[in-house]
């Protein structure tokens, strides 16, 4: 399952982020943090994460995502990893793949396994050309390109890749979160339900039958969260 999360940074908050990127250029080539079998397959630059602008605009948006509730509904994050940037321009690009399946995180001195994968948009959609996010799943597959501000959040089990931009630069905060509830298809029910509840509260209020639904799902989640 997939979803599209609007505004998790505001335009103003977009734009500062960027205007900070282009005043300390800590661009560096992406493939210092792929794998061997990445690097045939990876073409884009991200922010170094040895900079002190990197640490500043991570933790900007890790504190954006952490207070998003469609993310928390979404993921039902353990952990959620500090975001990287990337930036892809002439024709840079990232081949099918799928993310690695866990992830060191240094300031927890922890190893998280990523669960779920997300993207925030950072360039607005006619700032390029191209650099469309391609997620696969059973369903088939599904062509992201979101308005800068807005995230995609999707399994990070799915296949897919960034295809090549031809004009102008695609860039993109990028991370990887740990959930309480391992299994999609459990997530996928538990944010459905959660959505429903939700709805139901606002035509019913909290009747009798929204508190069971309530109750229902809180201990769904005590079935199956691992924490």
């Amino acid at each position: 399952m997939l979803l599209h999360v609007p505004n998790v940074l505001s335009k103003v908050q977009v734009q500062s982020i960027r205007q900070a990127m282009a005043e300390d250029n800590q661009w560096v080539s992406g493939k210092k943090t792929a794998g061997g079998q990445a690097q045939l397959i990876k073409d884009n630059l991200q922010i170094n994460t040895s900079s002190e602008l990197y640490q500043e605009l991570s933790t900007f948006v890790q504190q954006h995502i952490q207070s998003s509730l469609l993310v928390q509904s979404f993921a039902l994050p353990k952990d959620i990893l500090p975001p990287m940037f990337n930036r892809y321009e002439n024709s840079g690009h990232y081949g099918n793949h799928v993310d690695n399946a866990v992830h060191f995180y240094a300031e927890k001195n922890k190893s998280v396994r990523t669960d779920v994968s997300m993207t925030v948009f950072l360039s607005e959609p006619d700032e390029y050309e191209g650099g469309e996010l391609i997620i696969e799943d059973t369903y088939g597959a599904h062509e992201v390109k979101l308005d800068a501000g807005d995230a995609i959040v999707y399994p990070a089990t799915s296949l897919h890749r960034v295809e090549p931009v031809t004009q102008g630069a695609r860039i993109a905060a990028f991370t990887w979160l740990q959930s309480m509830v391992k299994d999609d298809w459990q997530r996928a029910m538990l944010f459905n339900l959660d959505m429903t509840i939700i709805q139901l509260r606002q035509k019913l209020g909290d009747c009798e039958e929204t508190v069971q639904l309530t109750s229902h799902y809180h201990n769904l989640i005590r079935q199956w969260a691992e924490l």
